[in-house]
């Protein structure tokens, strides 16, 4: 069984980074700066994609990611919380079995030192994002190049995230997908696209993944 684990809204809290960084952007750009509330609809998709919708023109959402970015990665991302209860999530599936995965559209690169900063590095066997040049940071794609590097059955796979883009990404290429409550998207923003079922915490989450084990295709054996 492999599970893979979006990051931002599903395994840590990364709100205030995040919000933050998009506001010093802004603020650089001479743009208006909501409050930090008003922008947690761009926590989870393709940054890139949002700031392009947030300002309405390609060249000035390049700068206002560079920008993002400037900050993001001097601070932003320690200013950051680990979900209660992701630990001995993880530690449980480990222990029965079950390979992790982490699939962020955040560059790996960054993925990678949050992961190491609280300590939540030691539970995967791979921590997969996108480029710092935004390849893979569509979660369709992200999923796909994770499949052409690790090489499992998709069908003995699931998706766990927050966000519709993590469903789309994962029925994309043929992987289940559960859909996480705690995090920044909606229960019905999750369900339309298409998620097996839905978790309100994360101690109830290793049962379902196991659930779902369960009821998967064995392997075919050797010839």
């Amino acid at each position: 069984m492999i599970a893979l684990f979006d990051l931002d809204g599903t395994l840590t809290d990364p709100k205030t980074g995040i919000t933050r960084s998009i506001q010093y952007a802004l603020d650089r750009l001479g743009r208006p700066v909501p409050d930090a509330d008003e922008l947690t609809w761009m926590i989870g998709p393709p940054l890139i994609a949002s700031f392009t919708k947030l300002l309405g023109s390609p060249e000035d959402a390049q700068e206002a990611l560079r920008l993002y970015r400037e900050r993001f990665g001097a601070s932003g991302l320690f200013e950051n919380e680990v979900y209660e209860g992701i630990p001995a999530l993880l530690q449980d599936l480990r222990d029965q079995g079950v390979r992790l995965f982490v699939a962020t559209s955040k560059p790996h690169v960054y993925a990678r030192r949050i992961l190491d900063h609280f300590e939540l590095s030691r539970f995967f066997a791979g921590i997969y994002g996108s480029e710092l040049d935004n390849r893979n940071a569509d979660k369709r794609d992200l999923i796909r190049h994770i499949l052409e590097q690790e090489r499992f059955d998709p069908a003995r796979a699931v998706m766990i995230g927050d966000r519709e883009h993590d469903a789309i990404g994962a029925k994309a290429n043929g992987l289940a997908s559960i859909g996480v409550t705690w995090g920044y998207g909606s229960r019905q923003e999750l369900l339309d696209a298409g998620v097996a079922c839905l978790v309100d915490a994360p101690q109830d989450l290793a049962e379902s993944i196991l659930t779902r084990a369960a009821t998967m295709p064995r392997p075919a054996a050797a010839p």
